[in-house]
């Protein structure tokens, strides 16, 4: 028995310390259930809590392009109008270079607490993990989603020289002079880069792939002529389109954009399926609090609807878009493999 002394026989002082033995074992499982539970006790009310206070200081908004162009312009308008609505600064940070890619890893690497975000575009989100052979980020694991801001169109364009009135007339024009034209790219691996190296292969036509420094530069070669045609974004071109400078012959968009209702989409005109457009969306580091992203969710979709900033935003000729964050993931979940397939094909490669 256990409460007996080595000879056999019964030990009361034995007894006595057994009995302590078990009392202090029940005691310490007693207290440690205890603390367990009320550990999750406060994680419970502090998480709402959190959420209700957010946010609580200034938020930093991480945008990988220049000051000045399109992006950043459209970034500007919603930081200006979410600063309003959460009653707290957005503040602008521009951290262009690489393609998009030192904003994203700032953003990556920051705090998971909804104090940074950022606003990404196609190039980060879905092509950047094909086209850069290392990447301090992982797209899909490094970020949770908040919102699929808006789409721009990229327009086909051509040189009033070119004797093409539609898309279908530019593939006829491609095919009876092989390699002969010249296509305008705004720099190796960008939307407009790869929009032409994808229609040179779902049309099957060949010409002269061009990179220059940025889109600005490649739409001053359209202008004097030393190239013929381009995708170039909408805003870049709208004001010589008016012109009549270069001629307008169709969107990317796999429907015609709200921004210009009388171009078709190329896919209708002559190549069906085809789609490039430059797309924004914002998210912040991978495990921030649900009720943050839901709250953030939530401020970016009512500012979307407001008259003001839908005109603001289809004025730089974006189509506005919102809804949950699990939008953005399946729209990047369909971007990622379709832009590595024409990386891989054209063996388009960053400068």
């Amino acid at each position: 028995m256990k409460n007996q002394a080595q000879d056999g026989t019964w030990s009361p002082a034995l007894e006595e310390r057994t009995t302590r033995k078990r009392a202090a074992r029940s005691s310490f499982i007693i207290h440690r259930s205890a603390l367990v539970l009320l550990c999750a006790a406060l994680v419970a009310v502090m998480q709402p809590a959190s959420a209700q206070q957010y946010p609580a200081r200034p938020i930093r908004f991480v945008l990988g392009f220049a000051p000045g162009g399109a992006s950043d312009t459209m970034a500007r308008v919603v930081a200006t109008r979410l600063s309003e609505s959460l009653g707290q600064p957005v503040v602008i940070d521009n951290r262009a270079g690489a393609g998009g890619n030192i904003a994203a890893e700032i953003v990556a690497r920051s705090a998971p607490d909804g104090y940074t975000m950022l606003l990404g575009n196609n190039g980060m989100l879905a092509v950047n993990v094909s086209l850069y052979s290392k990447l301090g980020f992982d797209p899909v694991k490094d970020f949770a989603p908040v919102v699929l801001v808006a789409s721009q169109p990229n327009i086909l364009v051509v040189h009033p020289a070119v004797a093409a009135q539609s898309a279908k007339d530019l593939i006829g024009l491609l095919k009876a002079k092989p390699g002969q034209l010249n296509y305008a790219s705004p720099g190796n691996g960008t939307t407009g880069h790869l929009a032409g190296e994808l229609f040179k292969g779902m049309a099957g036509v060949s010409y002269t792939i061009i990179p220059f420094k940025g889109g600005g530069p490649a739409v001053l070669a359209m202008l004097s002529g030393e190239t013929q045609f381009t995708f170039a974004t909408a805003l870049s071109v709208h004001p010589v389109i008016k012109t009549s400078k270069l001629r307008a012959l169709a969107v990317t968009t796999a429907k015609r954009s709200a921004g210009f209702p009388d171009l078709p989409t190329v896919a209708e005109a002559a190549v069906p399926g085809f789609d490039a457009i430059t797309w924004h969306g914002i998210v912040v580091p991978a495990r921030t609090p649900q009720p943050v992203i839901a709250r953030l969710n939530a401020e970016f979709n009512k500012l979307l609807q407001t008259a003001d900033m839908r005109e603001r935003l289809m004025a730089l000729g974006s189509d506005i878009i919102g809804g949950e964050p699990k939008q953005l993931t399946n729209y990047m979940q369909v971007e990622i493999p379709r832009w590595a397939k024409v990386i891989k094909e054209s063996g388009a490669r960053p400068d």
